[in-house]
Order: structure tokens, then C-alpha cells, then sequence
């Protein structure tokens, strides 16, 4: 954890080193202006630390989000200006590429600018559009009727997923009609106060079906008990370790590994009812084979965002036995969901937002 923590820092810092320096060199600018355009790189770099470290409720909700907004942004747009700036030293070291275009260059500037414009208009625009992912899963005579449920996680509503854009979820997820809303946790992002500004909770209570939650490890981040306390004001009910019976259904919910200390799956299964069709939540997807071997019926589980950008998404999927889509172990269906929501900036470049709505049948 401590050296995934360092490198999680020096990784910004090495790669706004490269960017600032490539940036100074590429602008076909006065000093002033390269010693402005670095200035405001660093300033960016500066937001994301302030994140960590500002206690945001001695502070305008939209000074907050401005600084969320900018910090949480910049690593992702620090990776995609990197990437081009190597792609044009290499050329360079091969001689395809000419110095002229990348020192004082203005059709450089105005390349690199472009593309960087290009991909983040993309991101956006794909961020906002939610895919709606059908899913069919067999009871095997377990249900006496069809049941529709629609799945999400990986909300973080907080500074940059605001009431407004929650309001068009709930409107998404009413026109659907299911019978019962399931989340597989990161209700929250890392800070419940923006949420208690805009009565978020009330916004809740516009769901027309009940609504079972897992816990992830973003409420922990946010401090859970405050966590705790806005989901239950929000009318979810929160399955930490714990079961619940909807009808046939019989609705697990684990705590998430951030805590150590969690009720193992084979324990908590003594509590369920495993004649009834088992639905298993739990924020991280690790060791699936465990709901395999406890029998469980399907997993619904969230946490990797698949990477939210490429090449991330490539690391997620060697992380994980999966980061995204359908799975099936045996007798056992999973689906590991990329996350309606995301951390940070409101960009989605080879990946996707998404809930889903399955009929159990």
C-alpha cells in the first residue's frame, strides 16, 4: 500500500517534469508566456495535492469543485500530453521527425494542441453518455416470475457528479420500471459534504423501486460513518456483511476489503437463505472463485472503472480476472460493471458509463 502510494505521487510528478519541459521547448512563445503556461501546469498539479489535504467544508461549494474539477482532471490530461510528446522524441531520435516541429514550433503547438482538444471533447461527450447494458440470467426455477433489476456502481457523487446529474439518473432508472435497484458500492466519492449541501438524499427518494447497497472503498474514504449516515437518510438500505430476502431473492452484501477485518464469504452465507435466488454485492472483484464455491448464483461488482481511460484499461485487465463485462465460474454469473459514475475528471477515452438492467427470468 505505502509503495503504491509513492509511486501513485511520483508518477504526476515525473510526468508534469516531461510535460512542463516539453511544453517550454514546443511553444513558439516569449519566455513570459512558456513561464505562464508552466506556471498554470504547476497550479493544476498543485489542485490535485490540495484534494488530499483541504478541508473543503470551510470552503464555497464551487471554489471546492473548481479545485476537485481542475486536480482530479489533470492526471489524465498529463498522461495524454505525454504520450504525444514521446511519440515526437522518438521520431525525432529516428529522424522521421523534423526538430523544427517540435522547438518553437507553431504547426507543433497547434498539432499537439488539437489532438489533446480532440480527445478530451470526446471523452466528454462519451463520459455523459450512459450505455445501457441488457443482461438475462437464469433462476433455474428459483423465481416464480420475472424479475427486473437495474445495477450500478460506482456513483461518486460528490463535487463533480452533482445533484443536477443524479436527477438524470433517477429519471434513466424510473423510465425503466424495475422492481428492485441494486449498487455495488462507491455511492460516495471522497467527501460528503457537497451531498448534504444539495440535499442529494432527497433526490433518492425519487427512485420508484427499493434500493440494496454494498459498501466500497470510497464511503471508507469519505469517512464511512458519515457515509453510513447519508446513505440511510437516503433511504438505501446497506448490506454490510449482512442479507437481506426481496421475494425470491436473497440479496448479499459484503463490507469492502479496505477493511481487513471483513466477515469472510463462507461465514456470511450462513445468514442467507441459499434456496432463493443469491445476488452477491461486492465492491472489488477479487478471488471470484469464492461466490463459485459458496454457490452463489451472481456477482455484481464494480471498483475497476475499467481503467476509465486506455491504456489504464490495459492495467486493469491484468490486475483483474476481469475488469469488465460478463463472467461465468462454473454454476456462478458475474458481472463487473465500469461504473455509471468516475473519479476525477469527466472523461471516458476506450472505455464506458454504464448501468445495467437484467431480467431474471
Amino acid at each position: 500500500m505505502k509503495y503504491g502510494m509513492l509511486l501513485f505521487l511520483l508518477l504526476p510528478i515525473a510526468g508534469q517534469v516531461y510535460a512542463s519541459w516539453r511544453v517550454w521547448h514546443i511553444l513558439p512563445a516569449p519566455t513570459w508566456v512558456k513561464v505562464i503556461a508552466v506556471a498554470l501546469m504547476t497550479l493544476a498539479l498543485a489542485c490535485l495535492v490540495l484534494n488530499f489535504i483541504l478541508h473543503s467544508e470551510n470552503l464555497p461549494l464551487w471554489l471546492s469543485q473548481c479545485i476537485y474539477e481542475i486536480g482530479t482532471s489533470w492526471p489524465i490530461i498529463l498522461l495524454y500530453m505525454v504520450m504525444p510528446f514521446i511519440v515526437l522524441d522518438l521520431g525525432r531520435l529516428l529522424h522521421i521527425i523534423n526538430s523544427s516541429f517540435v522547438i518553437n514550433s507553431v504547426s507543433g503547438t497547434v498539432a499537439v494542441a488539437a489532438l489533446l482538444i480532440a480527445i478530451f471533447t470526446y471523452g466528454n461527450i462519451h463520459y455523459h453518455n450512459k450505455v445501457r447494458q441488457p443482461l438475462t440470467l437464469a433462476s433455474n426455477g428459483k423465481l416464480s416470475k420475472p424479475i427486473k433489476v437495474v445495477m450500478m456502481s460506482d456513483l461518486h457523487l460528490g463535487f463533480h457528479n452533482r445533484r443536477a446529474d443524479f436527477a438524470k439518473w433517477v429519471d434513466m432508472i424510473n423510465a425503466e420500471n424495475p422492481d428492485l435497484i441494486l449498487i455495488a458500492g462507491d455511492i460516495v466519492d471522497i467527501n460528503v459534504d457537497p451531498l448534504l449541501r444539495e440535499n442529494v438524499a432527497s433526490e433518492w427518494q425519487r427512485l420508484n423501486a427499493p434500493v440494496y447497497a454494498c459498501i466500497g472503498n470510497h464511503e471508507y474514504f469519505a469517512q464511512e460513518e458519515k457515509a453510513r449516515q447519508f446513505i440511510s437518510a437516503a433511504g438505501i438500505s446497506l448490506l454490510k456483511d449482512s442479507t437481506a430476502v426481496v421475494g425470491n431473492l436473497c440479496i448479499i452484501g459484503r463490507d469492502d476489503a479496505t477493511n481487513r477485518r471483513r466477515m469472510p464469504l463462507n461465514s456470511l452465507i450462513e445468514k442467507a437463505d441459499m434456496g432463493k435466488y443469491t445476488i452477491l454485492l461486492d465492491h472489488q472483484p477479487h478471488h471470484l472463485e469464492q461466490a463459485e464455491k459458496a454457490g452463489i448464483d451472481f456477482q455484481f461488482s464494480g471498483h475497476t472503472h475499467h481503467g476509465q481511460v486506455w491504456p489504464i484499461s490495459w492495467i486493469t485487465e491484468r490486475m483483474y480476472e476481469v475488469a469488465h463485462g460478463q463472467w461465468q465460474r462454473g454454476n456462478t454469473r458475474y458481472y463487473i460493471s465500469s461504473g455509471i459514475g468516475i473519479w476525477g475528471g469527466k472523461f471516458r477515452i476506450g472505455t464506458r458509463s454504464e448501468y445495467v438492467v437484467a431480467t431474471i427470468e
